[in-house]
């Protein structure tokens, strides 16, 4: 098969599909080159920080299948994959895995002020009588979007003893009887929002959450409190966060997704000394990385044999529901 990459994946998997197959490698590639590099594939492998859109993809007229070495699927033309029927596979669990991680850490560095204590240390300041800082124990842990990603947040929340709260787009008995075996209990928007003490971000970026976290529902956290994002840039507006943050409304924020990402973006928030800022990294965890390129061999295996055979059908995955 001849297959593109146009994402960094595991190192190995890259290196074990060159054995196998025809691989191009296009990493941080623009649309232009993306339409060259696809020409003749079959398959296309992706991560977030490509766009893969309709006109790439008609580029390749070929292409049958479409692995996202992730989650989201924000940065595809859907309508065109639906449309040519071209089977989509995602790979959420691995990453999901290390996202939920991901959202404690900051969590915590937030909480006791371990970056600032780190920095002055480093230019000498001895300040262990001026730092303080909060327990996780105890606390009202808010899950915004408790899908994949954000049942793993609550299920880490109930280990640590939080109380933890979750809301979703569709709430229903069922729901609420998923989230309880997780230690969660099912919430409105508004309840999460108004009594959480650290609330973290977990749904995909689409018209109904661009920008869900604005002036109106920051103006409704509990004062004092944390905000984590590790869903997409778009979901909160980076401006209006900077006014809630500058006003003191709010302890502080952790940003691992921007509403403007790459090399040389600065963030409007990076001057204020109560915010953690990472580049787009929640997923990034070698062990889950090293997961999702197994699990790419065998799906490209796996699918290359059904083509062998002649057993191949549209097979169409929906992200769910959040």
């Amino acid at each position: 098969m001849k297959i593109l990459i146009a994402s960094s994946i595991y190192p190995d998997a890259i290196a074990q599909l060159k054995e196998r197959h025809e691989v191009i490698c296009a990493f941080g590639a623009g649309e232009e080159e993306l339409k060259a590099r696809i020409t003749g594939c079959e398959a296309l492998i992706f991560r977030s920080g490509v766009q893969i859109t309709a006109d790439v993809m008609r580029c390749a007229p070929d292409l049958r299948l479409i692995l996202r070495a992730g989650s989201g699927i924000d940065n595809i033309d859907l309508d065109y994959v639906q449309g040519r029927q071209i089977t989509l596979v995602r790979i959420p669990g691995p990453g999901a895995k290390a996202v939920a991680e991901m959202s404690f850490a900051l969590m915590l560095a937030l909480a006791r002020n371990v970056l600032t204590a780190d920095r002055l240390l480093r230019q000498g300041r001895w300040a262990k009588h001026e730092l303080t800082g909060y327990l996780l124990t105890g606390k009202v842990l808010g899950i915004v979007g408790a899908g994949n990603i954000g049942t793993r947040v609550g299920r880490l929340g109930a280990a640590w003893d939080m109380e933890v709260l979750g809301c979703v787009e569709h709430p229903t008995a069922e729901a609420a009887g998923r989230l309880a075996t997780s230690g969660i209990r099912l919430a409105t928007f508004a309840e999460v929002l108004a009594r959480s003490d650290f609330v973290s971000i977990h749904v995909p970026l689409k018209g109904s959450t661009r920008y869900l976290i604005n002036a109106q529902s920051l103006a409704r956290m509990k004062p004092g409190a944390f905000l984590i994002n590790l869903a997409r840039g778009g979901v909160v507006n980076e401006a209006a966060l900077y006014q809630t943050l500058c006003e003191g409304r709010l302890a502080g924020a952790a940003l691992d997704v921007h509403e403007q990402e790459g090399e040389g973006k600065i963030s409007p928030l990076a001057e204020l000394p109560n915010v953690i800022l990472t580049p787009h990294i929640g997923a990034g965890a070698i062990d889950s990385q090293r997961e999702i390129g197994e699990i790419i061999l065998e799906t490209i295996d796996s699918f290359a044999a059904k083509r062998a055979n002649k057993e191949l059908a549209f097979d169409w995955e929906v992200v769910p529901t959040l």
